[in-house]
C-alpha cells in the first residue's frame, strides 16, 4: 500500500460560522469511515498562526516566507493501495470540508 497527503489551503474553507456543526460533524464521518476502511493514517487541521521557519543553520524566523501565497490548513494522510483510491477519498473530504483537496503522494525511504 501506498501512503498519500491529501491537504487543502488555510483560507480555502468558506462558510458561515452556522455551517460549522455540519461541516465538522461531515468532515468527522468521513474520517470515521477511513479509520473503519482501515485506510487512516493521521490528519488535522492546523491553527492559523504564521509557522517558524528554521534554517541550515539553526537560525529561527518567522515565516512562512514572504512569497509564500497559500499555507497549509489542514491534512490527512491515508494509506491505499492506489492514487485512484487517494482521489476517491479525497473527493469524499471536498464535499465533506466543501473545499477543494490536493492529493500527493508520500516517498518513503526503503532503507529505513
Amino acid at each position: 500500500m501506498t501512503q498519500y497527503l491529501i491537504s487543502f489551503d488555510d483560507g480555502a474553507m468558506t462558510f458561515s460560522e452556522e455551517e460549522l456543526p455540519e461541516l465538522v460533524e461531515a468532515s468527522h464521518a468521513v474520517v470515521r469511515e477511513a479509520q473503519d476502511a482501515g485506510v487512516w493514517v493521521f490528519g488535522g487541521g492546523l491553527e492559523r498562526q504564521r509557522a517558524s521557519v528554521v534554517a541550515t543553520d539553526g537560525a529561527v524566523t518567522d515565516g512562512p516566507y514572504p512569497e509564500t501565497k497559500a499555507v497549509l490548513g489542514g491534512f490527512s494522510i491515508i494509506d491505499v493501495p492506489s492514487r485512484a483510491d487517494a482521489l476517491e477519498w479525497a473527493a469524499k473530504l471536498a464535499a465533506a470540508c466543501r473545499c477543494a483537496q490536493e492529493v500527493r503522494e508520500i516517498m518513503t525511504d526503503q532503507t529505513v
